[in-house]
C-alpha cells in the first residue's frame, strides 16, 4: 500500500521543503556529482607535487625553483574563486560548476606538454582558476539543497572528493613507475572533463537559487518534486523565499550587520590553514623522499595525508553541524603539535606513517570542514561570492605556504626545523576559530538566508 503525500498549500515556503527533507535520491545525487567534480579538484592540486621529482630530473632544475609553478595554480584560484563566484551568484551554480571543472581539465590536458618552466607555471594559472571556482560554486549548491541539520556534514561528505582524489595521483605514480610526470598531467585532465559533462546531464541548479532570482518556474516546480516525492506540488504553486536587497552583488555587503565581524575572521582562517596544508601538500612527497623513502613508498606514505583527512573531516563536520565553530579551533591547536612532531620522527618509517595521518586528521580535516563554514555563514543572494572571497583571499595564505617552503628549503633547514613552520599560521587559525565561536553560535541559530542584526 502506498503512503499517502502530504499536500502543499498554495503558497510554498522553499526553506521548509528543504529543511523538512528526509534522505532521498535527489539529494544523494547531489553529493555524488558534488564528489565527483571535486575529485578532479583534488587530484590536479596534487598532481603537480607528485610530478616535481620528475621534473626536476628531467629540466635539470633545482628543486626550489619549483615553488612559483606550485603559487602560479594557487594565484589562478584565487582569481577562480572570485571570478567563478561572481558568474554563480549572477547565472546559477550548476553553469558555474560545469564550466570551471572545463576549464580546470584542458589546462591540465595541456600542462602534460608544457615545453618549459615558464609555460608550466602559465598553464598551472590557468589550470587553478577552473580549480578555484568549483569550490564556491559546490559549496554553494550544496548548501542550498541540503537540509539546516546536516549541512555541514553533507557539504563536507561532498568534499571528501578532494580527499580522494588528492590520493588518485599516489597510485598512478605507483601503478605506472617510469611513465614520466606527463602521464599525471593527462589523467588529471580527463577526470573534470567527465565530471564537467556529468554535471550538465544531471545536476539540478539550486532551489534557493531559482526562486530567488525567479528563473525558470517549471525547472523550480520540477526540482521540488524531485526532492519531496513526498509532496503534491501544483503547477501555479507560489514559491516563497526571503528575498533581500536589489539582487545586485556589491562587496560591503559581506560586511553589514552581523557580517562585519565574521567576514574577517573567516578569511583568516582560511588564509591560515591554507598557508599550512599548501606548505604540506606541495613539498610533502619531495621532502618524504629526502628522508630516504623511494619514489613509491614516499607516495604511499604521502597518501594517508587525505586518508587521515578524511577521518578528521567527518568527525569535525559531525561536531560542527551540533557543537558550532569551536571544535575547527580545537583540532587546530592539536594540528600545532602534530605537524611539529613530523620532523622529529621523519627516519622512522612507521612512526612516519602515523605522524602523517595524524597531521591529516588535523590540518586536512580542518580544511574540508571548513569549505562548508560560508555556506552556513552567507545568505543565499551572496553565497557563493560569500564563499568565493573567503576561499579567494585564503589563497593567499595558499599562494605563501609553497613559497616559504621554497625558501626554508633554499636555506636548507633540517627537517626538524622545516615543519615548524606551519605551526605558526595554525596557532594563529586557532585563535580565530575561538573568536567566531560567540559569533556564529548566534548567527547559524538563526535562518542563514536572514540577515542578522
Amino acid at each position: 500500500m502506498s503512503s499517502p503525500t502530504a499536500s502543499l498549500p498554495q503558497n510554498v515556503d522553499v526553506a521548509e521543503v528543504i529543511d523538512g527533507q528526509k534522505r532521498n535520491r535527489c539529494l544523494t545525487s547531489i553529493v555524488l556529482l558534488g564528489f565527483v567534480a571535486q575529485l578532479g579538484d583534488g587530484y590536479d592540486l596534487a598532481a603537480v607535487a607528485y610530478a616535481a621529482p620528475g621534473l626536476v630530473r628531467d629540466w635539470h632544475i633545482e628543486r626550489e625553483l619549483l615553488a612559483p609553478v606550485f603559487s602560479a595554480g594557487l594565484f589562478g584560484m584565487m582569481v577562480g574563486a572570485l571570478g567563478f563566484g561572481w558568474l554563480g551568484d549572477r547565472f546559477g551554480r550548476r553553469i558555474a560548476i560545469v564550466l570551471a571543472a572545463l576549464f580546470c581539465g584542458v589546462f591540465t590536458l595541456a600542462c602534460a606538454f608544457a615545453p618549459s618552466l615558464w609555460a608550466l607555471g602559465i598553464l598551472r594559472f590557468m589550470t587553478g582558476v577552473g580549480l578555484g571556482g568549483l569550490p564556491a560554486n559546490t559549496v554553494a549548491l550544496m548548501a542550498e539543497y541540503a537540509p539546516k541539520r546536516s549541512r555541514a556534514m553533507l557539504i563536507t561528505l561532498m568534499f571528501m572528493g578532494i580527499t580522494f582524489g588528492g590520493t588518485l595521483p599516489a597510485f598512478v605514480t605507483a601503478l605506472l613507475p617510469g611513465q614520466g610526470w606527463q602521464v599525471l598531467f593527462l589523467v588529471g585532465g580527463v577526470v573534470p572533463i567527465v565530471a564537467a559533462v556529468l554535471n550538465l546531464l544531471f545536476m539540478p541548479e539550486s532551489l534557493k537559487f531559482l526562486a530567488l532570482r525567479a528563473r525558470d518556474r517549471q525547472q523550480l516546480v520540477r526540482n521540488v518534486r524531485r526532492l519531496r516525492p513526498d509532496l503534491t506540488v501544483s503547477e501555479d504553486a507560489n514559491f516563497i523565499f526571503p528575498r533581500r536587497g536589489d539582487g545586485v552583488f556589491r562587496f560591503a555587503k559581506l560586511f553589514q550587520a552581523d557580517l562585519r565581524r565574521m567576514t574577517p575572521l573567516v578569511w583568516v582562517l582560511f588564509i591560515s590553514n591554507l598557508m599550512a596544508n599548501f606548505f604540506l601538500n606541495s613539498w610533502m612527497p619531495t621532502l618524504l623522499r629526502d628522508s630516504g623513502l623511494s619514489a613509491t613508498d614516499a607516495a604511499l606514505t604521502n597518501s594517508l595525508y587525505y586518508v587521515g583527512g578524511v577521518f578528521g573531516g567527518l568527525t569535525i563536520s559531525h561536531f560542527l553541524d551540533r557543537k558550532g565553530i569551536a571544535v575547527v579551533g580545537v583540532f587546530m591547536l592539536a594540528a600545532c603539535a602534530c605537524v611539529a612532531g613530523l620532523g622529529q620522527v621523519h627516519d622512522v618509517p612507521f612512526a612516519l606513517q602515523g605522524a602523517v595521518l595524524l597531521v591529516g586528521v588535523t590540518v586536512l580535516g580542518v580544511q574540508l570542514a571548513l569549505n562548508a563554514i560560508p555556506g552556513l555563514t552567507y545568505p543565499t543572494s551572496i553565497r557563493a561570492n560569500g564563499t568565493g572571497w573567503a576561499l579567494g583571499v585564503g589563497r593567499i595564505g595558499a599562494i605563501m605556504g609553497p613559497l616559504i617552503g621554497g625558501q626554508l628549503i633554499h636555506m636548507h633547514l633540517p627537517l626538524e626545523e622545516l615543519f615548524l613552520a606551519p605551526v605558526v599560521p595554525l596557532f594563529i587559525g586557532a585563535c580565530a576559530a575561538l573568536l567566531l565561536v560567540p559569533m556564529a553560535r548566534t548567527r547559524w541559530a538563526g535562518d542563514v538566508d536572514e540577515m542578522q542584526h
